[in-house]
């Protein structure tokens, strides 16, 4: 991983990489605003690498997202947004017949996904729907999620499959974090035992989608999220980047565990084209140093030796140490300077 790299050679994030797949809300945007620095760094970088944009939100169209992201100042066609519908209705597709009446719990963007796909609509139950289909729109509500249980009621998967664009437990949204796409699956789960079938992130078919799409070969995927959007890259087999503009932030990640550590830790996007700090650590491997930044493990305390002149690179110490160590953080003592 690029956090640990002993090169000689400053490298940024962007070095030998053919396509960045970025998310949207907390990387690009919160609610209908640019995060800072988001447009002119994305822009910078798309000089000389393929940009594409890869979302679990399931309430708009592939076009609507490209006019909001052109709104904001990005050069951006539908086809260059992969979104979590998308990847749904190809999983559907593989579980029932074309041409099948799909009950669809969310917004225009699964609704419309799903008629591309070649299926009928139906929001009822009584139409006796040949699957459910279910993503995020904020206008669901019970009476929606009511529908979708008393189709999957007594239904095993094979007889009839539920499909979840994804169960993002959170969405950032203007005025805070909102319940996401999951607290609206559980509830559904909670009603009738069983689980969906999931087709977003972390699960890696929408991963998949967006490289045959773009045809690279060397992606790099940039999140705000460890559970969904590291560990889906991670899983994907892509590099990745936890930018610190969204939902996770310095404790997340001392906390994370081997399967959702990111490739590069970056306050803002413009750390993209900006050149990545070696970690160097000791010969025992307890005492990480980045820039002049440094870390240790001394017994069960995590110790600052060394804060440095960057906040930045003294997480990303303190991530290399501690991960480095194989130990899991209940078992450490990390002093609160470290992730607040």
């Amino acid at each position: 991983m690029a956090l640990f790299r002993r090169s000689a050679k400053a490298v940024t994030p962007l070095d030998g990489v053919d396509l960045i797949l970025a998310d949207l809300d907390g990387v690009v945007y919160k609610g209908p605003d640019a995060i800072e620095h988001a447009v002119e760094s994305l822009n910078a970088a798309s000089e000389t690498v393929r940009v594409g944009y890869i979302t679990n939100n399931a309430s708009r169209t592939d076009a609507s997202v490209a006019s909001h992201l052109t709104d904001l100042g990005l050069q951006v066609a539908p086809a260059d947004v992969v979104t979590s519908p998308q990847a749904a209705v190809r999983l559907l597709a593989q579980h029932v017949p074309a041409g099948s009446t799909i009950l669809v719990i969310g917004g225009d963007g699964l609704v419309d996904e799903v008629q591309k796909g070649g299926f009928s609509v139906t929001r009822s139950a009584d139409d006796e729907p040949a699957a459910v289909i279910q993503g995020f729109a904020p206008e669901v509500g019970w009476t929606h999620l009511a529908e979708a249980a008393f189709a999957l009621q007594g239904r095993t998967e094979e007889e009839r499959p539920w499909v979840a664009t994804n169960t993002d437990w959170t969405i950032p949204v203007a005025r805070g974090i909102a319940p996401g796409n999951g607290t609206l699956v559980s509830a559904v789960h909670t009603a009738i035992g069983r689980l969906p079938l999931v087709a977003g992130k972390p699960e890696i078919a929408i991963f998949d989608e967006a490289v045959a799409r773009f045809g690279a070969s060397k992606p790099l995927f940039i999140g705000d999220r460890l559970d969904t959007d590291i560990l889906g890259a991670n899983r994907a087999g892509i590099d990745s980047v936890l930018v610190l503009t969204g939902i996770d932030g310095a404790k997340q990640l001392i906390a994370a565990d081997a399967n959702s550590r990111p490739t590069y830790i970056l306050g803002d996007l413009r750390g993209l084209s900006e050149p990545y700090p070696e970690t160097v650590f000791s010969k025992d491997g307890l005492t990480a140093t980045v820039g002049d930044s440094v870390v240790r493990i001394a017994g069960n305390d995590v110790e600052i030796v060394t804060e440095g002149s960057s906040e930045l690179d003294l997480l990303r110490a303190a991530c290399a140490v501690i991960w480095n160590s194989g130990r899991a953080i209940y078992g450490l003592e990390v002093p609160e300077r470290l992730y607040i």
